[in-house]
């Protein structure tokens, strides 16, 4: 149980770091194209991606598949989080339902992966 916390835990800091690399990304389509601003986020953008994919093999080894993809879906949620914190974006109730029926699906494989485990 305690391996599996563990796994969850690493699992969400990587979908943390996977969602940030978006913010990068988005930054720096804002920037003159190959300055030295565009050429730096980008290449943050490469070291995140990166690091989240030689970790993802990790967390993928003490999982199973679909839990891992099932849990991806939060994203929305940090994607959501960033735009509002870093980009000032609205969040219309639209979006907030979207993302409680996002986080509520992963719940929901969760509870019914657990069932089956038992």
């Amino acid at each position: 149980m305690k391996s599996d916390i563990k796994t969850y835990l690493l699992l969400h800091i990587l979908l943390v770091i996977f969602s940030f690399s978006s913010v990068c990304s988005k930054l720096a389509a804002g920037e003159e194209f190959m300055s030295y601003r565009f050429i730096a986020l980008y290449g943050l953008v490469i070291l995140l991606l990166g690091i989240y994919a030689i970790f993802w093999q990790q967390v993928i080894k003490n999982m199973p598949l679909t839990a891992a993809y099932a849990n991806r879906a939060v994203t929305v949620f940090w994607g959501m989080v960033w735009g509002l914190i870093i980009f000032k974006e609205k969040i219309t109730l639209g979006k907030a339902v979207g993302a409680v029926i996002v986080i509520a699906g992963i719940i929901l494989f969760a509870l019914s992966d657990r069932e089956e485990a038992a």
